[in-house]
């Protein structure tokens, strides 16, 4: 998709996306042979239900279908959240991943497994997990010390509800 055609839609649909109490993440049009499918990815603080994403869809497509903004031929909306493994590249989703594991890539070199305890302004304190039965580690993180950084799916975490009625 070329820059100035993302620019458009984000400009055209951002404003909707935003009146349903969403941020809109990202957008993307792939060609999938002569098919054209725009993926539009949204979410907020508290994540985003099925009858949210279902009227943003409802409202993009009624806009869309109402401008040129996608030119000539068919297409096919998909509005979807980020998913579990997202990457984290605004400081909304630092915050968004607060209390949960994620794999960091530093700038320094190296990579760091941690979980986000808090978000500032100025970067992310992180607990560090202890290893061969050794106590977890507190960190601080800057935000300019990040490279990339994903959020990793944990299978058999404890809830915090569960360890606080453990104790």
């Amino acid at each position: 998709m070329s820059t100035t055609q993302s620019e458009r839609l984000r400009e055209l649909l951002e404003p909707l996306v935003t009146s349903q109490g969403l941020d809109l993440e990202e957008i993307a049009v792939d060609s999938v042979g002569r098919k054209r499918v725009l993926r539009v990815v949204v979410d907020s603080d508290t994540g985003a239900d099925l009858d949210q994403i279902a009227d943003v869809s409802r409202a993009l497509s009624a806009k869309l279908d109402e401008t040129d903004a996608m030119g000539e031929g068919e297409y096919t909306l998909e509005v979807g959240t980020p998913g579990a493994e997202r990457p984290l590249k605004e400081h909304r989703h630092y915050v968004r991943a607060t209390d949960r594991l994620v794999k960091f890539q530093l700038v320094e070199g190296g990579e760091l497994v941690a979980r986000i305890i808090e978000v500032d302004d100025d970067g992310l304190d992180v607990e560090v997990p202890g290893v061969k039965g050794r106590k977890a580690t507190t960190r601080r993180l800057a935000f300019p010390d990040i490279d990339r950084a994903r959020v990793q799916v944990e299978f058999n975490r404890k809830d915090k509800n569960e360890k606080e009625e453990e104790a």
